[in-house]
């Protein structure tokens, strides 16, 4: 999971870029970059690990020069974590090509020996990104033919269709193209999420595409339309829009773990309002619980902070129990899912909560999670309450069992870290020490999503299901899978050094 965002402005959109990267900050903490060009062609490019306020001072945004740029906050779902692995990145030929990637190519690792062998390009890092920043380079130079000096929209064009053709897996892109403006593309399920809209300002229209419409929203602009399943746009640096659909068996199948959890509850995703759909998961869930345990003795419903609030919320109306705040937030601490190491986990959970004991203390509880991934911070979670004075202590889950790793872009981990892979609801139940648990329905979770927009009936559910809906995920990618996202061998990654981070300008 990351967050992508490019502006075409007609003055200087640094600020603009930064601002939204604040706003996308949930969709990644690990690292962040903007890269900005001027009136000179010059490209002025800052990134590096950390939160967005700690890569950006003063002295790197009054380096950002220029009307157009592109820009990324990243944790990382391939590769290592280096620094030099922070986006976006930049190849110089052909006419100058900047990149931003959120997604994950499945078959990354037959493109980056392809691109060395066959396309004669050079990759220096370990990032799926940079190998599809290769691949969209060297389908623009083919495209070009023998007339190497004119570059045309249908030209770029023609390079996404072949970028389609060769990658596989979830990916929204934003690119600037020297002389042209912002590309922006999403895979041909649009399993990753990428919208676009406008504002009008006095010296003209200005135009941004990002991950997510609060990015949009945060800037003032008015939103256009999601980009398409398979369908390429660009952003011209002088005129309007214009859109091509570059694959002829594109359809929806958008990542349902957006709305569980990654977006934002104000997001619009596809049409979908990512808040309605969390109090229909809610609502559905709560029904769930009315049928299977009708004499229930639950006195409060509190949720685990904070995407689960939504889905609390109308649980507690829908079950007619009272809904309470029993957690406090430390907001400066990361989501604790991605962390590597159990033990980092596990203290990054006590960090990151503090119970209210007077809403726990003798009463009967409904603790409310948007998922369960490891399980560790469940457990610890349940342990709190106890601890906090409960009688029982209850759990539920608004998505459905995750027994398989997401392969698409978001760092679940190697399916046998996760603790619902092989354990039945029981077994769950027990490990994580709660009284009683519930999970959601697959069905009633697709149902929440799908009423928000009836055009959409199907979702990439594989975390759930585990039908991968690229086809190209086999036993072999998961034993690769196991490998490069277990937590030894993230321990392993440690970063290194890199002198990487800032380019404060790049010629073309």
């Amino acid at each position: 999971m990351c967050g992508v965002l490019g502006i075409v402005g007609k003055s200087s959109v640094s600020t603009s870029l930064y601002d939204g990267l604040t706003v996308l900050q949930h969709r990644g903490q690990d690292a962040a970059g903007i890269l900005t060009c001027d009136e000179n062609d010059f490209v002025n490019l800052r990134k590096d690990n950390g939160l967005v306020k700690d890569v950006f001072f003063t002295r790197h945004m009054q380096r950002l020069t220029g009307n157009v740029g592109i820009a990324h906050c990243r944790y990382p779902t391939a590769g290592s974590s280096s620094p030099a692995e922070a986006q976006p990145f930049y190849v110089n030929s052909p006419f100058g090509i900047a990149l931003a990637h959120n997604g994950n190519l499945t078959n990354a690792n037959r493109l980056r020996a392809r691109i060395f062998k066959d396309d004669l390009r050079h990759v220096n890092t370990t990032s799926d990104s940079e190998i599809l920043l290769n691949v969209f380079a060297h389908e623009i130079y083919n495209s070009l033919g023998s007339d190497t000096y004119t570059l045309t929209h249908e030209h770029i064009f023609s390079a996404v269709e072949g970028v389609f053709k060769r990658c596989r897996g979830g990916y929204a892109v934003v690119s600037y193209i020297m002389g042209i403006g912002i590309v922006a593309f999403r895979d041909k399920n649009g399993i990753r999420p990428l919208i676009y809209g406008y504002r009008d300002t006095d010296q003209g229209r200005e135009y941004m595409v990002a991950s997510e419409s609060v990015a949009l929203d945060s800037q003032g602009f008015t939103v256009l339309a999601d980009v398409k399943p398979g369908e390429a746009i660009i952003l011209p640096l002088d005129g309007d829009i214009e859109t091509h659909q570059c694959v002829d068996d594109a359809s929806y199948a958008p990542c349902i773990f957006e709305q569980v959890y990654l977006a934002r509850p104000d997001s619009m995703i596809d049409g979908i309002s990512v808040y309605r759909t969390r109090m229909r998961m809610g609502e559905k869930l709560a029904k769930k619980i009315a049928r299977e345990w009708a004499d229930h003795d639950i006195d409060v419903v509190i949720p685990i902070p904070d995407t689960s609030r939504t889905s609390a919320l109308e649980m507690s109306q829908v079950l007619g129990v009272r809904y309470r705040e029993g957690f406090i937030k430390n907001r400066y601490i990361g989501r604790t899912f991605i962390m590597p190491g159990q033990e980092q986990r596990k203290k990054s959970v006590r960090q990151k909560l503090n119970a209210i004991e007077l809403e726990f203390r003798d009463k009967n509880v409904m603790l409310v999670d948007d998922s369960i991934v490891r399980g560790t911070t469940s457990k610890q979670i349940v342990q709190m309450a106890r601890d906090a004075g409960a009688k029982n202590v209850y759990f539920a889950s608004a998505a459905p069992p995750v027994r398989y790793p997401n392969v698409y872009g978001i760092d679940m981990p190697a399916a046998s870290e996760l603790i619902a892979n092989n354990r039945t609801v029981e077994q769950i139940q027990e490990a994580i020490g709660a009284d009683r648990l519930f999970y959601q329905d697959l069905n009633d979770l697709i149902d929440a999503a799908s009423e928000g927009n009836p055009q959409i009936t199907t979702f990439d559910t594989s975390c759930f299901s585990q039908k991968y809906i690229t086809g190209d995920v086999d036993e072999q990618y998961f034993a690769d899978l196991e490998t490069a996202r277990s937590d030894g061998a993230k321990r392993e990654q440690e970063f290194k050094p890199s002198e990487l981070r800032d380019v404060s300008q790049i010629s073309n």
